[in-house]
């Protein structure tokens, strides 16, 4: 029997992921193969349009928690749900005093600084808020046909 015919009409709230991860290049990669794993998991394979935007956007806010939201001994943490129409990804860092500026292009031969871009490119809604002195949440939502026929 598919995961899909398991979950079909039975899901009561979102499916959840959260995991902390260390604030290095290395946590950045785990945090997009994860995503790849848990999508997966709930039924959206790995060679769809929803996980490769999916994997995407973690990829990317992953990475700019360890390059912007960065401080000694403090991991970051990645949380995945999935919604009736999409797939939500919200990356938390320990730098609330570094909200995101709004993405804008960069110069033709830079070698950063594309990041956002991507992430308003893939990602149907997006924004930034810090909910405490502590932390600041980046999150994204990727509407997905595979997760619709979950719910």
């Amino acid at each position: 029997m598919s995961s899909r015919s398991l979950t079909a009409g039975l899901r009561l709230t979102p499916a959840e992921f959260v995991i902390r991860l260390s604030s290095t290049p290395r946590g950045a990669r785990l945090a997009r193969r994860l995503t790849e794993q848990q999508l997966a998991a709930w039924g959206i394979p790995y060679d769809s349009g929803t996980a490769w935007a999916v994997a995407l956007v973690a990829a990317e806010l992953a990475s700019n928690a360890i390059t912007h939201g960065r401080l000694p001994g403090r991991d970051f943490r990645l949380a995945l749900a999935l919604q009736p129409a999409a797939v939500r990804i919200e990356v938390t860092d320990a730098r609330p005093e570094r909200l995101l500026p709004d993405p804008s292009p960069a110069s033709a031969d830079a070698t950063a600084g594309r990041g956002l871009l991507l992430v308003d490119a893939y990602a149907d809604r997006w924004g930034c808020v810090a909910r405490d002195a502590y932390t600041k949440t980046v999150w994204a939502e990727v509407v997905s046909a595979e997760s619709c026929e979950l719910s």
